[in-house]
Formats: C-alpha cells, sequence, structure tokens
C-alpha cells in the first residue's frame, strides 16, 4: 500500500466541524483551544471525519471531574515523589549501589511528566479550571517544559494533524534509529549540558530559530514572545536553587532525582510516545488513517496518561484522558485493528520503517471497517453495554 492522494475536500473555509450524521459540532465540544494573543493568522479548517457518537454521548465523555483528576495528576506525582524521596533517602543511609539502582529506576517516571504536561496543557483533566492551570505549571516547572510554546504549537497540531506547512509538530516521515536507540536511552551524559545551554540561550531572551518556532512566536507578537521567555526565566531559576541548596547540604542526589533526572531512562516513554503518527498517513482528514490506537497494561497506561488512545484523543480531544477508554469502546466498531503491546506495535512499525527505507513515498493505510454499525444509543458512556474488544486490552 502506497501514499494516497490527498483528498480535495479535506479543506474547506467553513469554521465549524461537521459529524458524520451532518451535525455541526463546536470546537468547545471537540477541541480545547489554546490561550489568544495577538490574531491568529487565517486559515482554512480540514473537514475532520469523526466516528460517530451522539451529543448526550459526547457531552457525558466531555465532563471534566476533579476527583478523577486527583486519582491521575496526584497519584502520578506520587509517583515521582516516591521514587525520588527513596533515593534521596538511600543516599543517607544505604549502600551506594541501592541509591544508584533507586536512581536508575527514578528517571524512567520523570519522562512521562511530558504526557501530564500535555493534558494538563488541553485544560481538561480538571473540571476547576485554576486547578488545570495549577498543575500545568507545576508539570510545567519539573519537567522544563514552556508551555506558551507547546499551547501555541499543539492546538495547531489538532487542528491540522500532520497537514503541513499548519502542523509542524510532527512532520511525516519520521525516522529513528533503533539500533543506536540504547546508546542515549540508557544513560544520556550529555543531557544536563545540553538542556542548561538550550536554557540558557532562552533566559537571555532568545526564541528557538527553527522555522516552526519563529511562526508561532513571531517579532509581531511581543506579549506571546514575554511570556515565553519570563516563564524560561522563572524555571531556570528555580531549578538552580533547588540545585544549589542541595550541594550546599550534601544532598548531590537532589541534581539526579529532581533537577536532571531525564539523563536517564528515556526508552520507555518513547516507546509508547513515538507511537502515534510514525509511518501513517499525512494529508489525510481522518484521525484513524494519521493517528495509532493500541493497548497497554493499565500501569504503563496510567505513567502514559492514556495516550496509547491516540486516535480517540484526536478525534475528541476535549474529552478527559480518563475517559479515552470509555469513548474508545464505543466507537471501535469504525476503527481499524489496534495492537496489543509494546512489542507487536514496535513489530509493524518496524516493518513501515523498513518498508520506508527502500520505498520513500510508502505510508501505512490502515484497514477500515467496510461497514459501519449506526451510530450507539444516546445513553451514557458508564451505562453503554458493548461487544468484547477484537484484541485484549
Amino acid at each position: 500500500m502506497g501514499k494516497s492522494a490527498k483528498d480535495p475536500s479535506e479543506s474547506g473555509d467553513s469554521p465549524e466541524v461537521v459529524g458524520p450524521d451532518h451535525t455541526v459540532l463546536s470546537d468547545e465540544e471537540v477541541l480545547t483551544e489554546g490561550p489568544q494573543y495577538n490574531a491568529p493568522p487565517p486559515k482554512k479548517r480540514v473537514k475532520w471525519y469523526r466516528c460517530r457518537v451522539t451529543r448526550e454521548q459526547l457531552a457525558s465523555l466531555n465532563k471534566r471531574s476533579d476527583f478523577l483528576g486527583f486519582v491521575q495528576t496526584l497519584g502520578y506525582l506520587a509517583v515521582l515523589a516516591a521514587g525520588a524521596g527513596a533515593a534521596i533517602y538511600s543516599s543517607l543511609y544505604w549502600p551506594w549501589y541501592i541509591t544508584l539502582l533507586l536512581v536508575f529506576i527514578n528517571g524512567h517516571f520523570w519522562h512521562f511528566l511530558v504526557n501530564g504536561f500535555h493534558e494538563l496543557v488541553h485544560d481538561s483533566v480538571f473540571r476547576t479550571r485554576w486547578l488545570n492551570r495549577f498543575f500545568l505549571r507545576v508539570y510545567s516547572f519539573l519537567g522544563w517544559h514552556n508551555h506558551h510554546h507547546f499551547w501555541a504549537s499543539h492546538t495547531e497540531h489538532h487542528k491540522y494533524t500532520l497537514h503541513h506547512p499548519d502542523d509542524q509538530e510532527v512532520v511525516l516521515p519520521a525516522k529513528f534509529d533503533m539500533r543506536n536507540l540504547w546508546k542515549s536511552s540508557i544513560v544520556n551524559y550529555r543531557y544536563p549540558y545540553d538542556l542548561v545551554k538550550g536554557r540558557l540561550a532562552a533566559v537571555a531572551g532568545k526564541i528557538p530559530d527553527d522555522r516552526w518556532s519563529q511562526e508561532l512566536f513571531p517579532e509581531s507578537d511581543p506579549e506571546r514572545r514575554r511570556a515565553y521567555t519570563n516563564w524560561e526565566r522563572f524555571m531556570f531559576t528555580g531549578h538552580m536553587l533547588i540545585a544549589g541548596v542541595s550541594l550546599v547540604y550534601g544532598l548531590w542526589v537532589v541534581l539526579l532525582v529532581i533537577t536532571f533526572p531525564k539523563m536517564i531512562g528515556s526508552w520507555l516513554q518513547f516507546l509508547c510516545n513515538a507511537t502515534q503518527h510514525v509511518g501513517l498517513q499525512d494529508e489525510i482528514p481522518d484521525f484513524r488513517l494519521c493517528c495509532r490506537t493500541f493497548y497497554i497494561n493499565p500501569v504503563l497506561q496510567f505513567l502514559y496518561w492514556h495516550m496509547n488512545y491516540h486516535t480517540e484523543h484526536h478525534m475528541y480531544a476535549a474529552v478527559p484522558c480518563y475517559k479515552l477508554g470509555r469513548l474508545h469502546r464505543l466507537i471501535r466498531h469504525e476503527m481499524p485493528y489496534c495492537t496489543s503491546g509494546l512489542w507487536e506495535t514496535w513489530k509493524q512499525i518496524i516493518q513501515i520503517m523498513d518498508r520506508q527505507a527502500v520505498e520513500p513515498d510508502y505510508q501505512f493505510i490502515a484497514e477500515l471497517p467496510t461497514a459501519a454499525p449506526s451510530p450507539a444509543p444516546a445513553t451514557p458512556p458508564a451505562a453503554a453495554t458493548s461487544s468484547p474488544p477484537r484484541n485484549s486490552e
């Protein structure tokens, strides 16, 4: 299967999202918008196909919960606190080799900060808005992330997924050197140097000079640039204070478990996160063909913030991450085959990349169901019944 021709109906001038039953869905129903500074440049809207759900089901799915938000957000922070705390305690009372083991384990958890940060950027984790914004800044700080940059970029990514040049957050084909992945994904010795070097430039007021960042933060929008730079300065100063105080008190391990924990163990989060679009189709208005959903065990799904349901996340981006499983069960009759586990998923991806190495224009075209059933009845997702999945979750 090769790369398909671009659908001539994929773009239009209408600002409305039209569902498969020809009802008009507002942006608030399907997408959480990013912050607005100056007026964004006019762009044509992609007319996305979305699997059938009723308005009642969508309204129920879109309801955020402060309780479930705390379970996910504080639960994940508890994992980080336990990992870092155990390593710090071990450095004071236990043998050095136990400390190194705990430092190594801890690093794996911190890479998933970006997934929590991503969900909080969507403003969809908590029902109470200020809780989303508060924990967004907590996650941004801990992970060395700039939410101003990501918010601006990710909004465009969702509206124009894989439609270049309107989406430059993800550009296909993506290429990974799987044979040499281990060289930096177990221990990346350059990470602290590269991180500090990049942050010093940002602290000095420099906007990244790649084309996408310059489009997101043009010179004509000084307010947006100032917000980006101010956060970089706050974040850098805060981390340097933590590192400095820790070294004064002889707690060198803090640098390894709080300041630079992501120099260790990136492989697991990479194997989850890199699955999202790689090898699939671009320039096509169907999330089932440009996003990948796969099944993983509940522990890894929790760490990954349920982003294994990535097709569903793009299709209805206002649905909180902890309800994506429900959404998947409602629409799976319209979904292509979903792989189970990282092994099967990456076996498929590697086969695609191997073929792309000899056929540069090749893109995998997922096989869609030939005849989709009628929309599910208008019952809340929690009460809805469904047939067993085609492959195990």
